[in-house]
């Protein structure tokens, strides 16, 4: 007998072809969902505390759960949901999900355009659509999460095929439509929507659709990108088109997915920005705040980044998240880059990493540029008073980061950007939300609390720039000075700004740019 598991849409069950009379109860078919889409053994007390309230009786409402589930997926007395006195767990090899033929086609080099179509037909639609418990905090957070995950893998089927050459001009069109519905703030999926579309059916059409793209970039309050054709001849060759960012995915030891890009062109000199929390290839690449740096740098570098673990196009799920994997990260997209020897770029806690880096490997750092910088979390330094601060806070990004009232996160974001305008505070309230979520916020939170490179300082070999905000209201401007004494030969410079996130229409922005170009053309 072969199960067939619906999970987008309303969950589902079809034994040999038959549709499987599902549970009334919600809680208990989102038990199954959970189980389903989170192999392994999971503790009884464990789901307990994701789907039940503690004054009612929860173990014995899961028993009762359980007893209603066998019967659905213990078809032909094979048994799939198995349990012990501690634990319980979902494993049937006979199982196949549109969940799982979804990630598996995402992540399938291989995979041809008729499989994807296939695929993504049969998968449309929001995943548990019946399952949602709005009351349930812990599981409200896992399927929030869980969506995430099946939109990115959405995503990159997407863009495999908008992006492919060797493809038709309407079959690159139809993807680009795609991904465009998934990712409608992406400034590289709207340039290559724009593009396909004038080579499918002609610039009247193409110029329509950019105005509409326009519009939805302007009412979100974030700059969209030029729509332009250049150079495209007769035959609709798109070869020089797609956009300046070239998004590739590597896999690390403990098998984490990461996202990195290389802008600019391969035959200017190389600039490494090591990763930093809040990253996003593509959102970033058309953000107020950072996308002035990227876009003017790689005019004459080819600048290489990427996207933390947790964060951005990278995994969400599944991964340790601590000072040694981000460094080992780094360690991954640089042997991916194929460089030898190259600058460094680190902001905020992205410095401390890139301070390790280069203490790890003088051989290869021959620059170091640091902005924001702090060598130690607050766990090192903090008082009680500091420690109970801190500790409030991770609560409250537990609890309110992906709601829809945005009141902490414009609290959070004030933190980073006391100068910001109301619509810029906005947009990064909605940028947070699409770059990570509540549980990664809190586990970034910790990890960045326990960060110590203070022994590593004295260790760096190469020339060191140190740029911070003289009014920086997260990290103190007393913060990048102790730490340019501390680093050989290093030199510090303040700009005029109280943002630890620098706005591309601030003067400082402009300013951190020629102090970033002057340091990389002077000799080493």
């Amino acid at each position: 007998m072969t199960l067939e598991i619906r999970t987008i849409g309303s969950l589902g069950v079809i034994a040999d072809g038959n549709e499987v009379a599902m549970p009334t109860s919600r809680k208990t078919r989102a038990l199954l969902a959970f189980l389903i889409l989170s192999p392994g053994t999971h503790s009884r007390q464990s789901l307990c505390d994701l789907l039940w309230d503690t004054p009612d009786d929860p173990l014995a409402a899961l028993r009762w759960s359980l007893s209603k589930l066998r019967p659905v997926v213990n078809q032909d007395e094979t048994e799939r949901l198995g349990s012990d006195r501690t634990g319980v767990w979902f494993e049937a090899d006979d199982a196949a999900s549109d969940h799982d033929r979804l990630s598996r086609a995402a992540n399938d080099p291989d995979c041809s355009e008729a499989e994807a179509y296939a695929v993504w037909q049969a998968c449309s639609g929001v995943l548990l659509e019946d399952c949602e418990m709005p009351n349930q905090h812990k599981y409200s957070i896992w399927l929030e999460s869980a969506r995430s995950n099946l939109e990115r893998a959405k995503v990159r089927l997407a863009r495999r095929f908008a992006t492919e050459l060797a493809i038709a001009a309407d079959i690159r069109d139809y993807w680009s439509k795609r991904w465009i519905e998934i990712a409608p703030f992406s400034p590289e999926a709207a340039l290559c929507a724009f593009r396909n579309r004038h080579c499918a059916t002609g610039a009247q059409d193409a110029q329509a659709l950019a105005s509409e793209l326009k519009a939805r970039f302007l009412e979100a309050g974030i700059d969209p990108p030029e729509f332009k054709i250049e150079d495209s001849d007769a035959a609709g060759n798109t070869a020089e088109l797609l956009p300046e960012q070239e998004i590739r995915f590597l896999e690390t030891r403990d098998g984490v997915g990461i996202a990195w890009a290389s802008i600019g062109d391969p035959a200017n000199p190389p600039l490494i920005k090591a990763a930093n929390w809040l990253n996003h290839l593509e959102l970033d690449w058309g953000a107020p705040i950072w996308s002035p740096l990227f876009r003017d740098l790689s005019r004459t570098h080819q600048v290489i980044r990427y996207d933390e673990r947790g964060c951005g196009l990278s995994d969400w799920d599944g991964c340790e998240i601590g000072f040694d994997e981000f460094v080992e990260d780094l360690e991954r997209v640089v042997d991916a880059s194929g460089l030898d020897r190259f600058p460094l770029l680190g902001i905020s806690q992205g410095a401390a990493v890139s301070i390790e880096y280069a203490a790890r490997h003088p051989d290869r750092v021959s620059k170091l540029i640091l902005f924001g910088a702090y060598d130690c979390g607050w766990v090192h330094t903090a008082t009680p008073d500091e420690v109970r601060e801190r500790e409030a806070v991770m609560v409250l990004t537990e609890t309110g980061w992906g709601s829809d009232n945005p009141a902490y996160r414009h609290l959070f974001s004030q933190t980073f950007m006391p100068d910001a305008l109301p619509e810029e505070l906005d947009w990064f309230d909605e940028f947070q939300r699409q770059t990570t979520n509540a549980v990664n916020a809190v586990r970034f939170l910790k990890a960045f609390s326990t960060i110590d490179v203070r022994d590593r300082l004295a260790q760096v070999q190469c020339p060191t720039l140190v740029v911070h905000s003289r009014g920086d209201l997260r990290i103190p401007f007393a913060t990048g000075r102790s730490i340019a004494a501390r680093i050989p030969n290093a030199r510090l410079a303040g700009l005029h700004s109280n943002n630890h996130l620098l706005l591309g229409r601030e003067p400082a922005s402009a300013h951190f740019v020629d102090l970033v170009r002057e340091f990389l053309a002077s000799p080493e």
